[in-house]
């Protein structure tokens, strides 16, 4: 199994989600490194505060469907989270498949020049977010950092450290007064498929804002949205 190629994608940038995830488990080093050493213009990634202060990749707030284990992440050390080997494809463990570090995914997008799309998952606090910030500072990669988050607040504590920090609201729905919001803010759009057209795709130019769509596997809705002018398409497997 690979890839499935689009052969005309014009300006828009393709985002492999939790890398490319339908080819190597979501969100683990292998899926990153596949991603990687393909076309991709980024790799997608969700982090978690750990209770003990760091930062770790993981999609779900309950960590049960790839590990096995009924918990919620943000009650672990990152210790015990990097213990538990990840459940494959197979529905089998993989000894060699863990949750991998901030730290970890950075030096791989840095490695292979993609665009880290980085998404805070659940509210964190101020600090957070500005250790986060500082662990890109610290890896010398802010620059090749698009920050993405449901918590509007989050976004709004990069913008208060970085007010040039790229950053996508995600979201599922949206109106006018979410796009002149956001433009107010120096904010691009990060919106579900179902929510694109091309009234979106114009508004969000004509008021300076990019626009992503998550998630899109479809050939077709992919090239749908190419033909609208999307700035960034978000995928599991279409390169």
């Amino acid at each position: 199994m690979d890839t499935v190629r689009l052969t005309e994608k014009g300006n828009t940038k393709m985002i492999a989600h939790r890398g490319v995830s339908k080819l190597e488990r979501e969100n683990t080093m292998p899926a990153f490194v596949a991603a990687g050493n393909r076309s991709y213009w980024g790799i997608e990634t969700d982090i978690h505060v750990t209770s003990d202060g760091k930062y770790i990749v993981y999609h779900d707030t309950n960590i049960q469907r790839l590990t096995g284990v009924d918990a919620i992440i943000e009650e672990q050390t990152f210790d015990y989270l990097r213990s538990l080997p990840i459940i494959d494809f197979d529905e089998q463990p993989r000894v060699d498949l863990h949750m991998p570090s901030l730290q970890e995914y950075i030096k791989i997008c840095k490695k292979y020049g993609k665009i880290a799309v980085l998404e805070l998952k659940n509210a964190m606090t101020r600090e957070q977010v500005y250790a986060v910030c500082d662990v890109l500072d610290g890896l010398e990669y802010r620059g090749g950092v698009v920050v993405i988050s449901f918590d509007y607040d989050n976004l709004l504590y990069v913008k208060a450290k970085h007010p040039e920090q790229k950053v996508q609201f995600l979201c599922k729905e949206y109106d006018e007064e979410l796009i002149l919001k956001l433009k107010k803010d120096g904010m691009d759009l990060d919106i579900h498929r179902g929510a694109v057209d091309k009234n979106l795709v114009d508004l969000c130019h004509k008021n300076g804002l990019e626009l992503n769509a998550w998630t899109v596997d479809d050939p077709e809705q992919a090239m749908s949205f190419i033909e609208m002018g999307i700035d960034y398409i978000t995928t599991n497997i279409l390169e």
